[in-house]
């Protein structure tokens, strides 16, 4: 049964976990292991050294499925949420969009369709631009961040660039998503139906992804520029 409310410190992980299971690929990103048992939301924070403020907006904003403005705590951790937007990264990067060009490929077979042909290039030209996104974050934003937090002159830059040319990474996989509807014309196949969900669901993924970047960090960052003049 899903909680009323916003979930706290003292709320029991496995509690959360079992009625937000998507909140799975959150943990991970905060370097969470499973086996917590009956330990409460604080308690596993602390053993894995994160700040249990930062982890609750965070998982509050998701389950929550907030994209307007968030009121800011000015205890949060802008650590924290760097470190869970850098694992983010690596899952995307390494491990998810990889794994879907896998199955879309083994799904769509040897045929050399016109489109299949073009869903596979999409999807390449999609994930080029995935990785450039992520790469400028953390080649750019992160690294100046990181020199905000640490007091050390950070001139030559400042959030409100980011803020102005994020992209959308998501929007485009939504249109992947709209072409293998319309156009894969195949008999019923169950590892393209499989694909397919996950192609929805890693959009969804990369939405929240983008929320917690601009609705949370962005703000936080300009709070601190603020303060650091």
């Amino acid at each position: 049964m899903s909680k009323i409310g916003k979930y706290t410190e003292s709320d029991s992980m496995s509690d959360l976990i079992n009625c937000n299971y998507s909140i799975l690929f959150v943990i991970s990103r905060f370097g969470i292991g499973l086996g917590f048992g009956d330990k409460t939301i604080k308690e596993v924070c602390d053993e894995n050294d994160i700040d249990t403020n930062t982890f609750l907006i965070i998982v509050n904003m998701l389950i929550n499925k907030e994209s307007g403005d968030v009121s800011i705590d000015p205890t949060i951790s802008i650590q924290t949420i760097l470190n869970y937007l850098h694992n983010s990264h690596k899952y995307f990067l390494q491990f998810k969009l990889p794994n879907i060009r896998r199955m879309l490929k083994a799904s769509l077979g040897d045929r050399d369709s016109n489109v299949s042909i073009v869903i596979m290039k999409f999807y390449d030209e999609y994930v080029m631009g995935v990785s450039r996104h992520m790469q400028y974050e953390e080649k750019y934003v992160f690294p100046y961040i990181k020199d905000l937090i640490s007091g050390e002159d950070a001139k030559g830059y400042n959030i409100d660039v980011f803020r102005k040319q994020h992209d959308n990474v998501e929007a485009k996989l939504s249109e992947l998503k709209n072409i293998i509807i319309k156009y894969c014309s195949v008999e019923t196949n169950d590892e393209l139906i499989s694909v397919l969900f996950d192609i929805f669901t890693c959009a969804e993924d990369l939405s929240y992804h983008k929320v917690i970047e601009d609705k949370l960090l962005v703000p936080v960052i300009e709070r601190l520029e603020k303060s650091s003049k």
